[in-house]
């Protein structure tokens, strides 16, 4: 195959999406063409570059030291390259791995095809089972789910997790944010046998959406008072587990109230502002409470050489060959055609329609 023209999702100015092209050379050895299906919106993040609040646009990471450089921007407009929610079709194999017309779930942004090298990327072959769309959700938002998991699985076994949920199995969880990363993680706990399980979200629209799967919905002070109330071994009260994945302050401090003495916040959000509503005095120094991180780029110490962002995803596969039909029932709200995608985001900043997960539909 030679050259093609390739089109992708931007973001020219702060409020402004766009596509702009470039033509892309015929894969090399080893490598593989792909051709666009689906590729996801992931709002949380995303709209970050189109209201100009990413820490990018205000700061460097300092790789090497692990902090932010204030004052020295890495990122500025035209942003020619969005998204890591990506299922193609392969049209061009150069890799004994993959063949023509093989269905694959990646991440390479929001574009009408990628050329892929299997060395380095990331590449998980759908079963015929599963409906493409739901590939969505395996190259990132499961993932992220999953890695939230993970981290409260080695809170209670260390390095000896040996199936994913097993730190969850029989414990009371309260996830925070209805989400798809709040909704995956609820699924994943869910399916791994959670004794007790709530989602806090204060929007009505999402909460019926979570009832309809099949899951406890409250909003977040309701949450919390269950909790303590309802959910007790002896003097402690409270959730084993909060996963929060809400970008609120407030919500982080809620997380700390629902917990029993001792438990853990595995935290999932991106926070962008400051944190006013957080009280660190209070529930999370009288309860000995403790935050972990978990992002899908650091799985828990020790156990990167069993739990990499393959088994990840592929953990996110198995999940939605078990519940995809409620998935795309409930979740995907939104199916928009890639040409319409720069008029969909200039709308959606501006009316904030209630929605769960947005697909843009790049071919048949």
């Amino acid at each position: 195959m030679s050259m093609r023209h390739i089109r992708s999702l931007g973001i020219e100015r702060p409020g402004q999406a766009y596509h702009f092209g470039y033509d892309e050379g015929p894969p090399g050895a080893g490598q593989v063409r792909l051709q666009t299906l689906y590729t996801g919106f992931s709002a949380g993040t995303e709209l970050t570059f189109m209201k100009h609040t990413n820490p990018y646009f205000h700061s460097r990471w300092d790789a090497d030291r692990g902090v932010f450089q204030a004052g020295e921007p890495s990122l500025d407009y035209p942003v020619p390259f969005l998204g890591y929610m990506e299922v193609a079709r392969v049209i061009d194999s150069q890799s004994p791995a993959f063949h023509n017309g093989q269905i694959i779930a990646t991440a390479y942004g929001h574009k009408s095809g990628h050329t892929a090298d299997p060395s380095r990327d990331v590449l998980i072959s759908l079963p015929e089972s599963l409906d493409p769309i739901l590939g969505v959700l395996v190259g990132q938002m499961g993932p992220i789910a999953a890695n939230g998991i993970l981290h409260a699985d080695a809170e209670i076994f260390g390095q000896q997790v040996m199936r994913l949920g097993q730190g969850v199995e029989g414990r009371s969880i309260l996830v925070i944010g209805a989400g798809p990363v709040g909704l995956m993680t609820a699924l994943f706990a869910q399916r791994a046998g959670a004794a007790n399980l709530v989602v806090a979200d204060p929007s009505p629209y999402r909460r019926r959406k979570l009832e309809a799967m099949g899951i406890t919905a409250m909003d977040e002070d309701q949450a919390w008072q269950h909790a303590k109330t309802q959910w007790h071994s002896g003097a402690d009260r409270g959730a084993d587990f909060v996963f929060q994945t809400r970008a609120h302050a407030d919500s982080l401090h809620t997380a700390f109230r629902a917990l029993r003495p001792q438990g853990t916040v595995v935290d999932l959000a991106f926070y962008q502002g400051g944190a006013e509503g957080l009280r660190l005095g209070e529930e999370f120094h009288h309860n000995g409470l403790a935050l972990k991180c978990a992002q899908i780029n650091r799985v828990p110490r020790g156990l990167g050489h069993q739990w990499d962002r393959r088994r990840l995803a592929l953990e996110t596969v198995s999940l939605l060959e078990a519940v995809g039909d409620r998935v795309k029932r409930e979740m995907i709200t939104h199916i928009v055609p890639f040409d319409d995608a720069p008029a969909f985001l200039a709308e959606l900043v501006e009316t904030r329609p209630d929605f769960l997960q947005i697909v843009f539909k790049v071919t048949d």
